[in-house]
């Protein structure tokens, strides 16, 4: 175990590695080459690979002297936190083994490949140079220090990683970012009320104890004319206490606001009543109350479909089970994830087009599990407000509507519970879901993909305080120690303790914190210029209409409650418990019930299947709160390549183990397919003039099919047309003169990896930009050469 003991220095120079304060090496392997991403411009880059308490760490030799005066930065840019490992998989000379503590190598490893929980996958190759103990030893490291997440796991490596006494320091010196508004206090939902125009609504903290709900947040958005004793009241009508609350409130004039079900075996008063419908309505005269859990997916349908999606991309070479080409796709389909990434999308297009209908109250009723109802909230308001598509509204807009109301994936999945049938991704589905949005309207948004990447990556580290808790009132119980003080005016309130009864818990970083995770080059990545867009030509999408009529509004009565259930409103009796009791004050203050015709009024908003012309001036410019409705047919939600299959293209591509008598799957691939080249010109030179023309004919309905057929999730077309007219019969010479001999194969050599695997994972090299026609395929110089028995060179 290697340390540095320098107190004053921020960042520690061990062996070339930029410690963390408090951090120690535990093993290091000199002489290894990382496999890049096409992303970071594909090849290997050389340099010294670390395993610490915290993290693995990859310092590339020609990579700067670290600054002893800079910030220490958490995670490079080639390195992965411990936490984030999910296996270790060592590949030998001709078998590869996943590597467990309690495992033993009989073999010393050529390729160290780590499978992250974030769908990243990093490849370690060692020089022939690299001594053998260092090789198994670094192996060993990592595959002990590693461990699943668990509650007690969680702790050590928390400690690990901000329990010194220098780190806890330089974290409580942090300023946090000015321009962010945390929502931890009234003033910041006034900010928010005053951003998006909201009149009629006020801050009340009255849950400022948690004593009405101990899941809501401690200050709540509710009309102003309903008084904080008489909002107390309306907590016990609605489970687990989650009452109606302000969420956004729409330029035209409707809000936005969630709840959870209703009690229905409680009395309601004629007091309560008129509470409850003031909560309800909001000041407006209609209300569509938005029923999710008829058609949004449970919690254990999310978990079941990312773990399918998981296993499917990132392709684990230490398991013989794999996808062949011509089921790829529909194996992704069977995962359902594009599925419930399409349904969460339409729900959030439904309610944009009655908020942008105006003057209504729009409450998304949450199921059993009030994550989907988060997910419909924050697609709204991402699809209509452009404040949230920049990155500090982007930042708002979770803060409020995931962190500070608490869910159960932001407890870093259930890792503090001990059942994992609870845990369930839905954060990252509605990261994908804002991906989907991204990538159909990119010059809407300021940021980026980058920018998005960056936080899926941040949730898998337990880390950040924005993570460690189910709710805002065990994420103040965490970092704070208050007893409790009773004064006669305020009633039990909290004051600080002088000296706390036990040590307070490290203080751990927000998310948003992003100078302390990445390099100021990554960061300068996560943004991008906002264009003012033209009006777009419709689209057909679906059912969804989006050239909505006002005439509807004359067909509802004042106080008017409806249910919207899979695209379809109804007026059932029992949808509001007081107005379908019998008690004598329900018959008071009930109005008269609205008429079949606002049904279809209300159907015509959702349902209408005439479009808009389009417009014949294409430079009028675009109204900056009309909503980003989606494209929702099949080919438009589309497949997160940069997040899903970043890591399994290229380790699968190159850590297949092979002989030292064989080529390299990737060289064997390239001349395989320059021959076809060179056969296709042959061929087409021979081919009488009439045939060419005929399939000259026919060749733009096989480029159709050939989009149809593979274009739809991952590939374009475009490449295939491009290919086309590089090839040329000039270069039929120069293409043969370039070609790499075939190896001679002796009767004692192994099968060729790259033949056995053929079936498996070629789709992830037949779309890939091949060499033009005279260039010849040269392997990166920088290549491992694999160490043959008995042969020193």
């Amino acid at each position: 175990m290697m340390s540095h003991s320098s107190l004053h220095a921020r960042g520690r120079d061990v062996l070339g590695l930029c410690c963390l304060p408090g951090e120690c090496v535990l093993q290091r392997a000199v002489l290894v080459r990382k496999k890049l991403s096409a992303k970071e411009g594909g090849g290997w880059l050389s340099g010294t690979l670390f395993c610490t308490h915290f993290r693995v760490a990859f310092v590339p030799q020609d990579s700067q002297k670290p600054d002893d005066n800079a910030d220490p930065v958490l995670l490079g840019d080639h390195d992965v936190a411990l936490a984030s490992i999910e296996k270790v998989v060592a590949v030998g000379p001709s078998r590869t083994k996943l590597v467990t503590p309690t495992c033993s190598l009989k073999f010393t490893p050529e390729e160290l490949v780590l499978y992250c929980r974030d769908l990243r996958v990093l490849c370690f190759l060692f020089d022939r140079l690299t001594p053998d103990t260092q090789a198994v030893e670094i192996t060993y490291t990592i595959a002990k220090t590693y461990q699943p997440l668990k509650p007690g796991t969680i702790l050590s490596f928390q400690n690990a990683a901000l329990g010194s006494i220098e780190m806890k320091q330089f974290l409580s010196n942090r300023r946090r970012d000015p321009s962010m508004n945390w929502l931890e206090c009234s003033l910041g939902w006034e900010q928010e009320l005053e951003r998006t125009g909201a009149s009629g609504w006020r801050v009340s903290s009255v849950n400022d104890r948690f004593e009405m709900s101990t899941s809501l947040p401690r200050f709540n958005v509710v009309p102003q004319r309903v008084l904080d004793t008489e909002l107390k009241k309306t907590f016990a009508h609605f489970n687990e206490g989650r009452i109606p609350r302000w969420c956004w409130r729409h330029p035209r004039g409707s809000d936005l606001l969630r709840m959870a079900s209703f009690q229905n075996n409680i009395y309601h008063e004629k007091d309560d009543i008129r509470n409850l419908e003031l909560v309800l309505f909001g000041g407006q005269q209609l209300c569509v109350i938005v029923d999710l859990g008829e058609e949004m997916p449970s919690p254990a349908d999310i978990q079941l479909a990312h773990t399918r999606l998981r296993t499917l991309c990132l392709g684990d070479i230490s398991s013989s089970v794999s996808v062949p080409d011509d089921k790829w796709l529909s194996t992704l389909e069977s995962t359902r994830w594009l599925d419930y990434t399409r349904c969460c999308l339409r729900k959030a297009a439904e309610v944009c087009c009655l908020l942008r209908a105006g003057h209504m109250t729009v409450v998304l009723q949450e199921p059993e599990d009030r994550d989907m109802n988060c997910v419909v909230c924050s697609l709204v308001q991402v699809m209509c407000d452009p404040h949230c598509r920049t990155v500090a509204g982007f930042q708002g807009l979770v803060q409020k509507e995931w962190i500070t109301a608490g869910h159960k994936f932001l407890s870093r999945i259930n890792y503090h519970r001990e059942s994992d049938k609870e845990e369930a991704p839905v954060f990252l589905l509605f990261l994908d879901c804002v991906w989907q949005l991204w990538a159909q309207y990119p010059a809407r948004f300021q940021l980026t993909e980058d920018y998005l990447l960056a936080l899926h990556d941040s949730v898998h580290l337990p880390l950040f305080s924005s993570f460690l808790a189910n709710s805002q009132r065990e994420r103040c119980r965490r970092s704070q120690h208050l007893p409790q003080s009773y004064t006669p005016v305020n009633g039990l309130r909290d004051v600080p303790m002088s000296v706390p009864e036990e040590p307070v818990d490290p203080p751990f970083p927000p998310v948003w914190d992003w100078a302390l995770q990445y390099s100021s080059q990554r960061r300068a990545r996560f943004t991008q210029p906002i264009s003012q867009p033209t009006c777009p030509p419709p689209v057909l999408n679906g059912n969804l209409n989006t050239n909505l009529e006002r005439s509807w509004h004359n067909d509802g009565l004042p106080g008017s409650v409806f249910l919207l259930s899979r695209s379809t409103f109804s007026h059932p009796s029992n949808l509001l418990p007081w107005r379908s009791s019998n008690s004598g004050s329900y018959w008071k203050s009930h109005r008269r019930a609205p008429s079949s015709e606002s049904l279809s009024g209300l159907e015509r908003l959702i349902r209408a299947c005439s479009l808009s012309e389009p417009s014949e001036n294409n430079t009028i410019l675009h109204d900056p709160y009309e909503p980003l409705l989606p494209l929702l047919l099949g080919p438009c939600v589309r497949v997160w390549r940069s997040c899903y299959l970043r890591g399994a293209l290229h380790a699968q591509a190159f850590s297949h183990p092979v002989s030292s008598c064989t080529q390299h799957p990737v060289d064997q691939l390239a001349w395989e397919v320059q021959q076809l080249r060179e056969k296709l010109a042959q061929a087409s030179n021979r081919r009488p003039e009439n045939q060419i023309k005929h399939q000259e004919a026919r060749r733009p309905e096989s480029n159709l099919n050939q989009n149809a057929n593979n274009g739809t999730f991952l590939f374009s077309s475009s490449r295939v047309s491009q290919q086309q007219q590089q090839q040329a019969p000039s270069s039929r010479g120069a293409a043969q003169s370039s070609a790499p001999p075939r190896p001679q194969r002796t009767a004692s050599d192994p099968p060729r990896p790259a033949q056995r695997n053929s079936g498996k994972h070629t789709f992830l090299f037949g779309h890939q930009q091949e060499p033009q026609s005279g260039q010849r395929y040269i392997p990166s110089p920088s290549a491992k050469l694999h160490k043959r028995p008995g042969n020193s060179q």
